[in-house]
């Protein structure tokens, strides 16, 4: 199990995120289409001023059910502890109904 104040502080930076994503995307537009260096350079200090942790990169996958940030599937958003625990009951209960029959 993850500690409760990293759990806390990945949803901080997730609404950080969402609040921010479509300023902080518009000017990563503004700053790739300028072609005045100077323009440029005040884009990229608005774009700096704007909290870190607001950039999508920041975020870290986690598992949904212990919050582990290590060993993450994407496909099932659980780690790799929790996806073969799931796994061996899944097969634990296909092989008991295939014994009753």
């Amino acid at each position: 199990m993850a500690k409760k104040s990293m759990i806390e502080r990945e949803k901080k930076r997730i609404a950080l995120n969402n609040k921010y994503a479509t300023k902080r995307h518009d000017l990563l537009i503004q700053y790739k289409t300028t072609e005045d260096f100077n323009l440029k350079l005040e884009i990229h200090s608005k774009i700096q001023k704007l909290p870190r942790n607001s950039a999508k990169n920041r975020i870290r996958n986690r598992c949904w059910k212990t919050g582990r940030p290590r060993g993450y599937y994407r496909d099932f958003g659980l780690s790799r502890h929790v996806y073969e625990k799931w796994l061996i009951n899944v097969y634990y209960l296909v092989s008991q109904n295939q014994v009753g029959k």
